[in-house]
């Protein structure tokens, strides 16, 4: 298993890097958000030599337009991930699931050179997803032991607490495995 993070604004710029392979970045939300921190954490993990992903926060509606805004803002780097983070809005909605799987298709029709997974917490995984598509990859949340979420489902990264900041693993034997492939889009 490879140690990783995941990073918004309310996380500093320069976030230790010490025993991680890979770090996730907030890069966007719905089609009015960009991470303040962006720039300056994608440029800490990739002078830490870390797998660098990106994750835009899906709202419903506007799906062809946030995969945009969304590719706008986060570099287009081949090797790069990209990921949607499919969960409950602030104003207590969530996108479909047909808005989840067009957002996917979309991004990666826009950026076949990246693989895109999607991000769920296990209830959604469980209770809300009805289609099982995950683009790429599951990325699954589930509060947990490292590395042992509670789904059948095969999944690439697994996020395990919450505390004192997002930590994940990665369903890979080195990092060598994992810059192969996310470079084999």
């Amino acid at each position: 298993m490879l140690h990783g993070i995941d990073v918004s604004a309310y996380q500093s710029a320069t976030y230790a890097t010490d025993g991680l392979s890979f770090v996730f970045v907030k890069a966007t939300e719905g089609r009015s958000y960009v991470n303040p921190r962006l720039a300056a954490q994608t440029k800490h993990g990739r002078d830490a030599g870390l797998v660098v992903g990106f994750y835009h926060f899906l709202w419903p509606g506007d799906i062809t337009e946030q995969a945009e805004y969304f590719l706008r803002h986060a570099p287009d780097r081949p090797g790069d991930l990209l990921a949607v983070d499919w969960e409950t809005t602030g104003d207590g909605t969530h996108a479909s699931n047909a808005e989840k799987d067009r957002f996917i298709r979309k991004v990666k029709e826009l950026r076949p050179d990246n693989r895109v997974i999607l991000y769920a917490n296990r209830n959604y995984w469980l209770n809300v997803d009805t289609t099982s598509y995950a683009g790429d990859g599951l990325w699954i949340a589930d509060y947990v032991t490292a590395g042992e979420p509670r789904i059948k489902a095969a999944w690439r990264f697994h996020q395990y607490t919450s505390q004192p900041h997002d930590k994940d693993v990665a369903n890979f034997a080195s990092r060598a495995a994992l810059k192969k492939w996310a470079g084999g889009a």
